[in-house]
Order: C-alpha cells, then structure tokens, then sequence
C-alpha cells in the first residue's frame, strides 16, 4: 500500500482496523478486512501520507496508526540487534 510494490504474502505486514485504530495483525488471524504494507517506517509513511488505510479497509475518515507505528518500529530495531 505504501510503495505500491508486490512482495509475498509473508513478507508484508497485515493492518486491520480495530475500533478507530490500525492494529498490526503479524499473524494473519485477526477478523475483519485487512490491508497489506511493508513492515517499514518509510513504505508506512507513505501509506499514512496518502490515506491508504481508510480506503483499503472501507471506513470514512482517518484512523489512528500510531500503536502500528509503534510496532514497525519495534520490528525494525529487533531485525537490527539480530546479526
């Protein structure tokens, strides 16, 4: 959603909306409509820039991403201490 690339399945991270929030989905098992975006600060940056998540999850007006930024973040500084 954010960069517009094809990746697998497994590669990118499943969004779903929980109340007025995107919530990071790493497992696939939440219910509900998700979206698919790179785990990376800056394909999620792009995706909130151009208000992706609302018009791939089909709910009007914005929604909150920051527990989703918070969890990109946390995924990227682990991937960094694994050598």
């Amino acid at each position: 959603m954010g960069c517009r690339e094809r990746a697998a399945k497994n590669d990118l991270l499943r969004i779903v909306m929980i109340e007025d929030a995107c919530a990071p989905d790493p497992r696939g098992t939440l219910p509900g409509r998700g979206a698919y975006v790179h785990p990376a600060l800056v394909c999620l940056d792009q995706a909130v820039r151009r208000r992706a998540f609302p018009r791939a999850l089909r709910v009007p007006g914005p929604l909150d991403t920051k527990a989703l930024r918070r969890h990109v973040e946390q995924m990227t500084v682990a991937e960094q201490a694994t050598p």
